[in-house]
């Protein structure tokens, strides 16, 4: 039973820090980004089993948070309001060419970001060719042309 708790408190947690790291952070995984990641994943690894290594533990585990990860997205599919808190919604970042800065700024994009995400999909050049450019709830930017 304290495997399975353990596995769940730390799912939990793990939730919270990436939902208020925000999405850009797992997006755009830098070199410390990956090792952060590892040590990260070391960490939990060791909170979760604690010292009993066995496979039993290890199943239960992982049984645990797999089990959660459904739970929440049974849950999520249920409720608009649990959906956004766990993935937030799209957010305008660019409108009619014109960055919004505060909306930037808190979503910690810039507009490079968005010039990338505008090369890469329609071709656009200039920040002026973009009607709409959206952050995704994956942390990926959709760039409409005008």
């Amino acid at each position: 039973m304290e495997t399975v708790l353990r596995a769940l408190f730390i799912y939990l947690v793990l939730l919270l820090v990436f939902r208020l790291a925000g999405r850009r952070t797992l997006m755009q995984m830098t070199s410390f980004d990956f090792v952060l990641l590892l040590i990260i994943s070391e960490t939990t690894q060791n909170a979760i089993l604690g010292n009993d290594y066995s496979i039993t533990t290890g199943i239960l585990a992982i049984v645990t948070l797999v089990g959660t990860d459904i739970l929440l997205s049974y849950w999520k599919h249920r409720s608009a309001k649990v959906e956004r808190w766990l993935d937030g919604l799209p957010l305008i970042i660019v409108q009619n060419g014109i960055p919004l800065k505060p909306l930037m700024d808190r979503a910690r994009v810039n507009e490079e970001d968005v010039l990338a995400a505008a090369r890469q999909g329609p071709g656009l050049e200039r920040m002026e060719q973009i009607k709409y450019a959206v952050l995704e709830v994956g942390g990926g930017i959709s760039v409409i042309p005008k």
